[in-house]
């Protein structure tokens, strides 16, 4: 699987141009940014947004359209941002220019070597994986078993992560970690500077912020990974010629290992100075001392996911007491990547049920349960539930869709899982009426709601090119009732392995 980074600026351009980079997250099928990209791209002829602009954007407060996943059901969210079109392909086109991606991928080969290994670079699918599944994987292989095969050289595991690193990053740090940071001060307004033009699309987006990258696309991930591995290369210079430490980042995620606690703690205080030089902190209540290096490699959810592996069907033989297990692991660990993975699982099992239970509304109250405590499942509970209720006879349909909706609408400030909720109500064979505040919902029912504020922009024909009703790729009525595992399933083989 090739990294991002070692692509010819071409093919990286052409990546970071699909819509499945632009929005990394899950969809219903019919909704694509993929073609507002492609003629944004055409018009911009690999230009930059500039040619373009009749006013400044970063005094605007609305150009990239915000919306929100919530993490726990309550009151954690996780923000998301689809970035203005127009400024995502001007900066694509502004990395990917052969002299700007040639002196990135020398700058990314200068932070490698040392005690901190990156095991996070954005990867490529050569498969029918999505890129997604293929990032999955790259974590298994890179993080997780060498952190096992570590144990044999070290007896101490420090595990910790940045809070917020997104929203914390500085973006000044960029043309410091792209340039160094001599370069980079003595050229604040050198435009000649791709990491100034880079700080530049960023804050233009929003609102003239200098704290914080939007998050939930593959380019931001990209940019994240600059500033982090130019971390990495602070915490290398401070750690030179060490032999008796090893550091594996994932992202923002930090993997300490060594001989004793007191070193462990020592290169911790390193890694925490050296990301506060570019805005961010650890979260120190999650971090976490280990002095088994095997046992801390694995995360206790996945641990307790291979317990639950086939759900206990020797015992729990019916879908209800399944579902339950699921609904107790699910307590026990939310919104985990294993709960993810089994749900997905179980998507796949329950579609084989063709007949309507006697327990069918308590099938689909445990299932919706478990989304409502972790609702970065809700793709897959959704698939279970439109599979279950599709048993049901007409007359039950519309009130369990009711019930459902009524529940899942508790929980506050979630625009991602408006998006889920209507793709399950609106099949034409359902008939039923849904009704959302989320403007990619009511774009999806011929609705125009503004997604990017574009006033600053001079010329119709770019101005056209984002209409948003593109993003509507088929019609949405015509969806199957009952959502097939592959619409929301990242990846199927292998997934015992994550």
């Amino acid at each position: 699987m090739p990294k991002l980074i070692e692509l010819q600026s071409a093919d990286a351009r052409a990546h970071l141009l699909k819509g499945s980079s632009y929005f990394n997250g899950d969809f219903p099928k019919y909704i694509s940014f993929e073609p507002i990209l492609k003629e944004v791209a055409t018009l911009l002829a690999g230009g930059n947004y500039k040619a373009f602009k009749k006013s400044s954007p970063h005094l605007l407060p609305k150009v990239n359209y915000s919306f929100t996943a919530n993490k726990d059901g309550r009151l954690a969210w996780r923000p998301l941002e689809l970035i203005h079109p127009v400024l995502y392909v001007s900066l694509v086109n502004t990395i990917t220019e052969s002299t700007n991606w040639l002196a990135l991928q020398t700058r990314v080969a200068d932070f490698e070597g040392g005690v901190v290994s990156c095991c996070s670079a954005p990867v490529v699918s050569e498969d029918h994986q999505t890129d997604v599944a293929t990032q999955v994987k790259s974590w298994w292989q890179t993080v997780e078993q060498r952190s096992i095969a570590l144990s044999l050289e070290f007896t101490h595991l420090l595990h910790t992560d940045v809070t917020d690193c997104y929203g914390a990053l500085y973006t000044h740090s960029i043309p410091w970690a792209v340039h160094g940071l001599p370069q980079a001060k003595a050229g604040k307004k050198d435009d000649s500077l791709v990491g100034n033009l880079i700080d530049a699309h960023i804050q233009a987006g929003r609102y003239g912020q200098t704290n914080g990258i939007s998050q939930g696309s593959v380019l931001m991930d990209f940019i994240a990974e600059l500033v982090l591995g130019y971390v990495d290369s602070l915490i290398n210079a401070e750690l030179v010629n060490a032999s008796d430490v090893k550091i594996l980042r994932y992202r923002d995620d930090y993997r300490i290992f060594s001989n004793t606690n007191e070193r462990g703690e020592e290169v911790l205080k390193i890694v925490s100075d050296k990301l506060r030089s570019v805005g961010m902190r650890l979260g120190v209540s999650k971090t976490i001392s280990c002095r088994n290096v095997v046992e801390g490699s694995v995360k206790p959810d996945k641990l307790a996911g291979i317990d639950l592996q086939d759900l206990g069907t020797t015992n729990a033989r019916t879908i209800q007491k399944q579902l339950l297990r699921l609904h107790a692991f699910g307590q026990r660990y939310p919104n985990s990547g294993a709960l993810k993975r089994l749900v997905s699982e179980f998507h796949v099992n329950v579609s084989n049920q063709s007949d309507c239970p006697e327990d069918l509304d308590v099938q689909v109250a445990i299932a919706t349960e478990i989304s409502s405590g972790s609702p970065s499942t809700f793709p897959a509970i959704a698939g279970i539930l439109s599979h279950l209720i599709s048993l049901a006879s007409e007359s039950q349909k519309a009130a369990l869709w009711s019930l459902v909706r009524k529940k899942m609408q508790r929980i506050p400030y979630n625009g991602y899982l408006e998006v889920w909720l209507q793709r399950v109500t609106i099949p034409k064979a359902l008939a039923l009426q849904f009704d959302s505040n989320e403007a990619i919902c009511q774009i999806v029912t011929g609705g125009k709601p503004m997604l990017w504020d574009s006033s600053w922009l001079s010329g119709g024909a770019l101005k056209n090119a984002l209409d948003v009703g593109k993003i509507v790729v088929s019609d949405p009525s015509s969806v199957n009732e009952s959502i097939q595992p592959e619409e929301v399933q990242l990846f199927q083989e292998n997934a015992s392995h994550y």
